[in-house]
């Protein structure tokens, strides 16, 4: 009786509910994921170790327009920069322009950003490729123009950029100025109180990018060297003839020399001129018109005290 009850109350629970649920069936075992090789991506160099890769991108434009203010894209493409024989402690290129008139009455080299952390020097430097490649058609001197608008890429693309090269060098304490190896390390520790900012290398010419600068004058043999820094808002000179008195409105204000410098060593030691121009700003760039005109104020400077009657033809 009870065995008849326990069924009735089974039929009664399979009406109210629909139909009894199937035995679950233990699931199949997956099949092996196929094995999924990464395709090579074409034109891209692998970064050097600690760069981004925007910064080692074969062309250097995408990572300028990134890291310097005021540089877009388009006016570095235009600049159309080529490597040069050296690169930075990481691997990065030393990217370079000449700008060749038939006739060049004059040879001038133009270096920016040897520090990292100036960045609106690296700026400054491509906005006047543009305007170097469009002289005046009148004008009396054709110069011979080399940039290196980057000297220091490694320090320029750290996170954050700092004044050094990748080896903690000062590059602007690196030229083999006379007694650098006498005066440099003293000057730092006793001028500098050791500053790392400011460590002049463990000889002189030590790193490759201040190598490179120094080959470039031997090789290019500059009549005139302009350097662009930032952020002291003067107009430095060292080295023979009569120093400009402004370049737009940057005001002469020679502030010396200390060992192992580019004006001490191109325009001290070697006597050739070299102006550096300290922007007022690392990190933003003057206005456009205001660059344009320090770089006509440079031009008549240029003509004026360096043309055909100071060196021939």
């Amino acid at each position: 009786m009870v065995f008849f009850r326990l069924c009735s109350l089974a039929l009664l629970l399979t009406v109210v509910h629909g139909v009894a649920r199937p035995q679950a069936l233990k699931p199949a075992a997956p099949a092996p994921l196929p094995l999924l090789v990464p395709l090579p991506l074409p034109n891209v160099v692998p970064p050097p170790p600690g760069l981004s890769a925007q910064a080692s991108a074969l062309s250097p434009c995408v990572a300028f327009a990134a890291t310097l203010p005021n540089v877009r894209r388009e006016l570095c493409e235009a600049a159309q920069l080529l490597p040069g024989s050296a690169r930075s402690v990481k691997g990065q290129p030393l990217w370079t322009r000449d700008i060749l008139p038939a006739k060049p009455g004059l040879r001038v080299l133009v270096v920016g950003a040897i520090h990292g952390d100036e960045l609106s020097a690296g700026s400054v430097a491509l906005h006047w490729i543009r305007w170097a490649s469009q002289p005046p058609a009148d004008t009396p001197l054709p110069i011979h123009w080399r940039f290196v608008p980057v000297l220091n890429p490694d320090g320029v693309f750290a996170r954050p950029p700092t004044r050094v090269n990748a080896s903690g060098v000062d590059l602007n304490r690196n030229f083999p100025t006379p007694n650098w190896t006498r005066d440099a390390k003293i000057y730092w520790e006793k001028r500098t109180a050791r500053d790392p900012r400011r460590w002049p290398g463990p000889k002189a010419l030590s790193e490759p990018e201040s190598s490179f600068l120094h080959q470039q004058m031997l090789s290019f043999q500059p009549q005139l060297i302009v350097s662009i820094h930032a952020p002291y808002g003067v107009l430095d000179f060292d080295g023979p003839y009569t120093p400009p008195s402004r370049l737009g409105r940057l005001y002469l204000d020679q502030v010396g020399i200390f060992p192992g410098s580019l004006g001490n060593y191109g325009g001290v030691h070697k006597g050739v001129p070299v102006v550096t121009v300290e922007l007022p700003n690392s990190l933003r760039t003057p206005l456009d018109s205001e660059m344009r005109q320090m770089w006509f104020d440079l031009l008549r400077w240029t003509t004026e005290r360096l043309g055909p009657s100071q060196f021939g033809r």
